[in-house]
């Protein structure tokens, strides 16, 4: 469903998705998942990194400027 609210005249329309707008839907919500699978992984990476290293970010960043 699509919610149009004008906030001129405080009207609300509620309607069906396209088809296109359907399908724009669906490719928009798997970008987004595979955006936080990407940030998931690279933290882990991260962690794992540091961990392995024995530091913390705060030393990372040190070391890095």
């Amino acid at each position: 469903m699509i919610r149009i609210h004008n906030i001129e005249t405080d009207e609300v329309i509620d309607r069906e998705m396209t088809n296109a707008e359907y399908t724009q839907h669906l490719k928009d919500v798997a970008e987004l998942e595979a955006r936080k699978a990407e940030a998931e992984a690279k933290a882990t990476a991260k962690t794992a990194l540091l961990s392995k290293l024995g530091i913390t970010a705060e030393e990372a960043v040190l070391l890095l400027s």
